[in-house]
């Protein structure tokens, strides 16, 4: 079965660092695009950052400059590393897989919680 595991995520200080992991089971990774989203209370989901390739991303406007995702497919896993993070950054961060060329697989992690407060 398929099984997406989020880590990394905790309490830092407004301007510390954090990086997530995603690591991905039940698939063949390699033809996943991955994606990072977040979720703050009361707020809908949105995304953050989507990696297709090693070199192909994309990213929020709030986060360009300070997030950076990437991919590891021999570990099939995914990162996020954050930078010069700000309190309106705390969220729920979830890992996501889409499926390249089958686009109807689609697959949630159970998030992992970031707070970024002094």
């Amino acid at each position: 079965q398929v099984q997406l595991v989020e880590s990394g995520g905790g309490l830092v200080q407004p301007g510390g660092s954090l990086r997530l992991s995603c690591a991905a089971s039940g698939i063949v990774f390699s033809i996943y695009a991955m994606g990072w989203y977040r979720q703050a209370p009361g707020k809908q989901r949105e995304l953050v950052a989507v990696i297709v390739t090693g070199d192909n991303t994309r990213y929020a406007d709030s986060v360009k400059g300070r997030f950076t995702i990437s991919r590891d497919n021999s570990k099939n896993t995914v990162y996020l590393q954050m930078n010069s993070l700000k309190p309106e950054d705390t969220a729920v961060y979830y890992c996501n897989a889409h499926g390249i060329l089958n686009t109807r697989n689609n697959y949630w992690g159970q998030g992992t919680q970031v707070t970024v407060s002094s």
